[in-house]
């Protein structure tokens, strides 16, 4: 039997079972129904809601509730998910949307990169850790704390004399934390220390930086504090939250519980413009006390 009687014997079997053979280049044919389209409230075309522009603080979906406005009351003063409700042993769907979209958007912060013109379009020094990748970031948290000798001469290259305040902004852990705040929460920390007479100097951009590559910049430029604004790692309340670490007398080695930490400043957290103008209060009380961190908190205890 050679290949056209065999392909014939089949198609005639499959006509016998009712149905039609399915040939290559042929017309498609459905070998099983199409499920019927149910409703859901949009036409091809319609613009669908973006479930992240919800406030998290007024979505409330309890059915039925004991004391709903109560609840509701409470809801406003944290972005937490409570009150979601539930259907039959899950989470509802616009919850679990919400939680995917919210999920997507942090990692896309750790991955994604500030952009490369985002230095020189702030007039700040670009510099770089020596990691060569993100995923070399993500992976060799050492190789983020130091510089080079190409980068470590570049910083020294913009240094005159020490400054008392080096301000530094690293890219951290979400890229999107910076670009939404670092430009509006630096500008009202230069105008802060202006008004007390303190010297910041040049401005430093590091990228693939962790908290640590502040201390390494102490040593080069001999400051007497590093302010650095770095992005935080992104939660599910929001990929855009970012922090202050203030090192007084900054060197490598230096303990963690050296530095003073200003965190959440985003939009639902403290505003970046509120948050540089606290900063620069506490910069300015970390150089009277001379100490920073836990010992600050010592001191002002006495």
């Amino acid at each position: 039997m050679n290949k056209e009687e065999l392909t014939a014997m089949v198609a005639e079997i499959l006509q016998g079972l009712g149905r039609e053979p399915a040939v290559k280049a042929a017309d498609y044919r459905n070998t099983a129904p199409e499920p019927s389209k149910t409703d859901c409230g949009y036409a091809d075309g319609d613009f669908v809601p973006d479930v992240t522009a919800l406030d998290l603080r007024k979505l409330y979906l309890v059915d039925a509730p004991a004391d709903g406005e109560k609840f509701k009351k409470m809801k406003l003063k944290t972005p937490a998910r409570l009150g979601c409700g539930k259907a039959g042993p899950r989470y509802k769907t616009l919850t679990m949307l919400r939680f995917r979209a919210d999920h997507a958007a942090a990692q896309d912060a750790v991955f994604s990169e500030v952009d490369t013109e985002f230095a020189k379009e702030n007039d700040l020094l670009p510099t770089k850790t020596r990691c060569d990748s993100k995923d070399e970031y993500l992976t060799r948290p050492d190789l983020g704390r130091c510089f080079d000798e190409h980068n470590a001469k570049a910083i020294a290259g913009v240094i005159d004399t020490p400054p008392r305040v080096q301000l530094v902004v690293g890219d951290g852990l979400s890229s999107a934390a910076i670009t939404a705040n670092a430009m509006d929460c630096l500008a009202a920390i230069r105008d802060g220390l202006k008004l007390k007479g303190i010297d910041t100097g040049k401005a430093i951009f590091v990228k693939y930086c962790r908290v640590g590559a502040g201390d390494a910049i102490g040593d080069i430029t001999g400051c007497e504090l590093v302010c650095m604004l770095v992005g935080e790692r992104p939660g599910l309340v929001t990929d855009k939250s970012m922090s202050a670490y203030i090192t007084y007398k900054p060197r490598t080695g230096v303990s963690e519980s050296s530095r003073t930490v200003v965190s959440n400043i985003h939009a639902q957290g403290t505003p970046a413009v509120e948050a540089g103008a606290y900063v620069a209060e506490l910069i300015d009380t970390i150089l009277k006390r001379k100490v920073s961190g836990v010992g600050l908190h010592l001191e002002e205890a006495k």
